[in-house]
Parts: structure tokens; C-alpha cells; sequence
């Protein structure tokens, strides 16, 4: 971020091409005093007003605004309330979340815990899914099969960005001293190496939940899948995620997966 950017005047003395903690101060309206016990971290609890001031100063993207929230909640605990450091993932689906799956099906639906271990799915999404590879026991585990199943660079034929979006996902649901997760990293850091050691040290990234990804099936080909990830927070950190055609062709090899006829499911985005 230039003076420039923000519509300042840079002067002839400048010795850094970024803001300078006064200019910031007086973007977000703040004084210079508070912005420099934040930055000295004297001050670990600023409000989100604050905060939001100067997310606009740094005119930060949604995305980035999402890595200040989840550090935010990280450092005052709120975060460690929600999830609990300790508590295992869950592995247990309640009778209500079964029957909401029963509704959803011949559509692939899955229910993940934070881990992104499969908890419970339709079966669209077993006639989907268990082709690849992805259900084999002993625990169905999307980072596990994206990171090391070598089908998975068949599945997905964009796999970079499925795996960049495992690592946000598993990120961004736990926390750094969640022993869960620490288990899983150094299990995928032995089986998978560089291609996930890379991913892990970069900057915290808010996971995507809605796109089209591309899937590729061994008895449909190539499909196009509309995805829609619903957070359910009274159930201890799973999430539900719909994966729905994207295309009329994919609706039809879906409808020939789930031996129904063709037009049962309907394409949701072009």
C-alpha cells in the first residue's frame, strides 16, 4: 500500500514506499500510540470496530479480512471456546443431520468434521465419490486422498487447487495446538513431502465455499460440480457440503449414476 493508493502526498524524504504508521493512524482514526502498542503487541485484544478501521485503511480484501478474523479470534480465545483445543473430531452424526442427508439424496451431500474426514454421505455421493478411490477405510479423509492417493491427480484434474483448498479448509477449522491436526500434518508431511510441506508454510488463505470444480469419474467422464458448503456450529465443527450440477451433461451422468431418469437432477449454474 503507496501513499498514492490511499491518496496521499509521498514527499521527496520518504525512506520506505509503504505507509507510514502515522499516515495508517490517520486512515483508520486511531492514534499513533494505540497503532504502535498493536504492532509491539502490548495491545492483543483490539475491537472489532478497530479492527474493520483498519482492514478499510489497508483497503484489505475479503479474503485477507477473514485471516484477520480467524488471528483475532485465535489470539483472544475465542476461537479455543468454539472449537476446544481437546475435543476430538467428530465422528458421530446426529439422528436429525442423518435424516436431513436421507432428503438431500440421489444429490451428493457429505458431512465433514474439521479434519475433513467423511462422517456421513449420501448415496449420490458413495456413487460418486467411492469409484476414486476417496471412501476406502480405514477413515475417508479428503486431505489424506487429495495429498496421497495417487488417483487423485486423475480425479481432479485441477489439483493444485484442490489442494490448496484442503490445507485452507483443515487451517482454518482448527487450531495450530489442535493435536488432531498436528497428528495429520506430520502424517501428510512424511507420506505426501514438498507438495504439502509448500502449501502449509504459506500465508493463512479463507477457504473457498461455493465454485464449479471439475471432477473426473471412471464411468462418467468429466463433470462439472456446483458446490455449496453449509457451517453447522451446533454440531461441534462439521460441515455439510452439497456438490450439484454445474451443466445439463452433468446432471445427465448423474441421473445415469443414480439409475434415474434423465431431467431428475437439474443443472444450477451455467
Amino acid at each position: 500500500m503507496t501513499p498514492a493508493d490511499v491518496g496521499l502526498t509521498a514527499g521527496s524524504r520518504r525512506r520506505t514506499p509503504g505507509l507510514r504508521r502515522s499516515e495508517l493512524a490517520m486512515l483508520a482514526g486511531i492514534s499513533v500510540e494505540y497503532l504502535a502498542r498493536l504492532e509491539q503487541g502490548r495491545d492483543r485484544h483490539p475491537s472489532p470496530e478497530i479492527l474493520a478501521a483498519l482492514a478499510d485503511a489497508l483497503r484489505l480484501s475479503t479474503e485477507a479480512r477473514g485471516e484477520l478474523m480467524h488471528v483475532m479470534k485465535v489470539t483472544n480465545g475465542s476461537l479455543k471456546l468454539c472449537l476446544g483445543s481437546a475435543r476430538p473430531p467428530d465422528r458421530e452424526v446426529r439422528p436429525t443431520l442423518r435424516a436431513l442427508l436421507d432428503q438431500l439424496d440421489p444429490a451428493p451431500a457429505v458431512l465433514l468434521n474439521r479434519l475433513g474426514e467423511v462422517v456421513a454421505r449420501t448415496g449420490g455421493y458413495e456413487r460418486l465419490f467411492g469409484p476414486l478411490g476417496l471412501l476406502d477405510p480405514p477413515v475417508p479423509s479428503l486431505p489424506r486422498y487429495v495429498f496421497t492417493d495417487p488417483r487423485a491427480r486423475t480425479a481432479y484434474p485441477d489439483w493444485e487447487h484442490a489442494a490448496d483448498h484442503q490445507i485452507a479448509r483443515i487451517r482454518i477449522d482448527s487450531l495450530p495446538d489442535d493435536p488432531d491436526l498436528i497428528a495429520l500434518v506430520e502424517e501428510l508431511t512424511l507420506l505426501a513431502g514438498a507438495e504439502f510441506t509448500e502449501r502449509w508454510k504459506q500465508p493463512l488463505r479463507a477457504p473457498e465455499n461455493t465454485g464449479v470444480r471439475r471432477l473426473t469419474h471412471p464411468g462418467a467422464g468429466e463433470l462439472r460440480l456446483a458446490d455449496e458448503t453449509l457451517e453447522l456450529p451446533e454440531a461441534e465443527g462439521l460441515r455439510l457440503v452439497v456438490h450439484l450440477p454445474a451443466d445439463e451433461a452433468t446432471a445427465a451422468a448423474l441421473d445415469a449414476l443414480a439409475g434415474r431418469r434423465p431431467g431428475a437432477l437439474r443443472a444450477v449454474a451455467g
